[in-house]
């Protein structure tokens, strides 16, 4: 990076790119609205609401997690979406080549960094998406919740833009039910209240 020249230590310099790179997940638009319902929320705000949401609710989880890693996988989770963009849950056309693409941003960002951090941080996002440890069933959980939220406070907005059924979301927020059971009764509620309303169908 021209602009960092005086930083002689490569590892610092990468560290600063990579830093930088990432910057571009405050442009990355997601579809959800902010709660108000005023613009779209961006990802950078979707991984800070998420850690948040992780902290406050670490009591639900059906198991025990070592919150410190919870939180750096939700910090992680959806960086590769720099390059990736991002792609919405219920588009089953865009999900076709979710993993494909991600992966290969994976492999594209984390490769920026030196090899030793560039595979932590790497393990972490792969935890993530596998979802084979208590820490990432319980991120993967409250990752669902965060959006239904912000859906059920803006009317449905994304829910009426992709035609979502509420088979389709009960489907998608299975792992709350067994990561977190104490929370479930918030997406029966919500995903019931919301079909009353006529925002939801059924």
């Amino acid at each position: 990076m021209e602009k960092f020249g005086f930083i002689k230590n490569e590892k610092i310099k990468k560290q600063i790119e990579f830093v930088l790179v990432i910057d571009e997940m405050k442009n990355v638009l997601r579809r959800n609205l902010v709660v108000d319902g005023s613009r779209r929320e961006n990802d950078a705000e979707h991984s800070w609401h998420l850690a948040m949401l992780a902290m406050i609710l670490e009591e639900y989880s059906s198991e025990k997690v070592d919150i410190e890693r919870v939180l750096k996988i939700t910090l992680v989770h959806d960086l590769v979406e720099v390059y990736a963009g991002d792609t919405f849950a219920y588009d089953a056309k865009g999900n076709e080549d979710k993993l494909d693409r991600e992966i290969e941003a994976a492999n594209r960002l984390f490769g920026m960094l030196d090899p030793v951090q560039g595979a932590e941080i790497r393990a972490l996002w792969d935890e993530f998406e596998a979802k084979e440890t208590a820490e990432s069933r319980y991120a993967n959980a409250v990752d669902r919740l965060q959006p239904l939220l912000l859906n059920y406070m803006t009317n449905g907005h994304t829910w009426k833009l992709g035609d979502v059924h509420a088979t389709q979301i009960y489907k998608r927020m299975d792992i709350i039910r067994t990561a977190t059971p104490e929370l479930w009764h918030i997406v029966e509620g919500i995903i019931s209240t919301s079909i009353q309303a006529g925002i939801l169908k059924p």
